[in-house]
């Protein structure tokens, strides 16, 4: 009753001051977070230092090739990307692996060597950061993903620090969420995000499952670039997005940058394959692409090869709302 009783306090007092009912949504779920008090080992964490830089556009060539054999010239991974934001749309660009925000590495000419591995895989999903050199010296941001391939750690900054902001500007990272465990349930894994940022998820209990908020449910079929892979700790891999109708179907193409998505029978535990059953939940961390076997990123945040995770359909499931990040910083 405990439960009952505060759900529909909070369902009442958010009508009488007009909430959004995105955020009546997130409310409730947030409370039930509180009540049901899922159990981690948050306190055990080391919470440890990287750093990086803003790293520059790069390019092997002058053309790639589309997944209809048609050449194209387009910005991609790198730099700063002014006008391409977490809660932007993820499709529509002209480009292609377009990164919201700040791009960076540790060292950007040697992106494979363990320096670079150990900023990709320390760094999580919500973690803060912060400009250490610069114009912008002294602003502070947020991590929201790493993007394989490349090997980039992407941050959001506000607008200001953004227009101050130049290639080779370092940034702190306070990298913290690896080792991340969910007590009552040993079967699910968790990589990649902060737990402060777990919590604002909401995540909720039901019987031997949880529940989690996301924008879209994505069959294992349409998973692409980056499947194979030996673990899931960095990186990302990718929607495919050839078929335009399937993807237009299931509403693929209205995700977002910093939407929360569901992986149907993907397995992330020990790297990315398919497992009938299993769940996958991640952000969608870079754009469309139009190469073949590539499409919009997505960087896991939680796995299991049983079906102990259901995915909630939760048209405001975004990192960018729940940090105040993005498009949606106030």
């Amino acid at each position: 009753m405990r439960r009952a009783h505060l759900i529909q306090f909070v369902l009442v007092e958010s009508m009488r001051e007009g909430i959004a009912a995105y955020k009546v949504n997130h409310l409730v779920r947030c409370y039930r977070r509180v009540v049901e008090m899922i159990r981690t080992n948050r306190d055990r964490l080391v919470m440890v230092s990287v750093q990086g830089a803003v790293a520059p556009h790069v390019r092997k060539q002058a053309f790639r090739i589309d997944a209809d054999g048609v050449p194209f010239v387009l910005p991609g991974v790198g730099g700063i990307t002014y006008n391409v934001r977490v809660g932007d749309p993820a499709f529509g660009w002209a480009g292609d692996h377009v990164e919201p925000g700040v791009s960076t590495a540790a060292d950007y000419d040697k992106r494979g060597d363990e320096k670079n591995r150990a900023y990709n895989i320390l760094a999580c999903i919500g973690n803060k950061a912060r400009v250490i050199s610069g114009d912008a010296k002294g602003a502070e941001g947020v991590v929201t993903g790493h993007h394989g391939g490349i090997e980039h750690v992407l941050v959001d900054f506000d607008d200001d620090a953004m227009e101050k902001l130049a290639i080779d500007d370092k940034i702190l990272i306070r990298a913290y969420g690896q080792g991340l465990e969910l007590l009552d349930y040993p079967e699910i894994r968790v990589f990649n995000v902060d737990p402060d940022l777990l919590d604002l998820i909401g995540l909720e209990q039901d019987g031997t499952r949880i529940r989690v908020g996301v924008a879209a449910v994505v069959p294992a079929v349409l998973m692409g670039s980056g499947i194979g892979s030996a673990d899931v700790a960095s990186g990302d891999y990718d929607i495919t997005t050839t078929d335009k109708a399937e993807i237009s179907r299931l509403g693929i193409d209205k995700l977002r940058f910093g939407d929360i998505v569901a992986l149907q029978d993907c397995d992330n535990l020990y790297g990315r394959s398919y497992r009938q059953g299993a769940v996958s939940i991640g952000v969608v961390v870079h754009s469309d692409c139009r190469v073949a076997g590539h499409g919009p990123g997505v960087a896991t945040i939680m796995t299991s090869a049983k079906p102990t995770i259901e995915p909630v359909i939760d048209d405001s499931a975004n990192i960018g709302r729940y940090l105040n990040i993005g498009r949606y910083r106030k």
